[in-house]
């Protein structure tokens, strides 16, 4: 069996597809898909598939440095938040990079303008790769290293 590798709850996340270096993630384990927090969702037909155009501003309280996407969309589902509220998101595939690793991932796209991050990741993208230790945050860098 692989040795999976031990990140703190919040982690600086890259989205290499996007151009993306870092945005600050909650690690999530309660959540099972991950949400990334997409400005102005556009959807659009390419090759006669469904894609989506949305923003991403990966700095919290910043609208400088806004990033234009496009992906293709993998499915329309339900999400029920940890607030109990149903909402239909549109899906994407795409990679995440945390520290060395970089792997694909689904990631829903919502409003998550309310909340303290940017990106929630959940447990499907953990599963088989790392564990979470709640009491350390960014161990890859990033932001300050935090340990109690």
């Amino acid at each position: 069996m692989k040795a999976k590798t031990i990140i703190g709850w919040r982690e600086c996340i890259g989205l290499p597809e996007f151009g993306i270096d870092q945005i600050k993630a909650k690690i999530d384990t309660g959540a099972r898909t991950s949400s990334l927090h997409a400005f102005k969702p556009r959807k659009f037909k390419k090759d006669d598939e469904d894609w989506v155009r949305f923003i991403i501003h990966p700095k919290r309280r910043k609208k400088s440095g806004a990033v234009t996407c496009e992906a293709k969309i993998i499915d329309n589902r339900v999400v029920v938040s940890s607030n109990g509220t149903r909402e239909r998101r549109m899906f994407i595939a795409t990679n995440f990079k945390l520290g060395p690793y970089t792997f694909p991932v689904e990631v829903s796209l919502t409003n998550r303008d309310e909340m303290g991050y940017r990106m929630l990741v959940g447990r499907q993208a953990l599963k088989k790769k790392f564990i979470v230790d709640p009491s350390t945050a960014y161990t890859f860098g990033g932001e300050k290293r935090r340990k109690p």
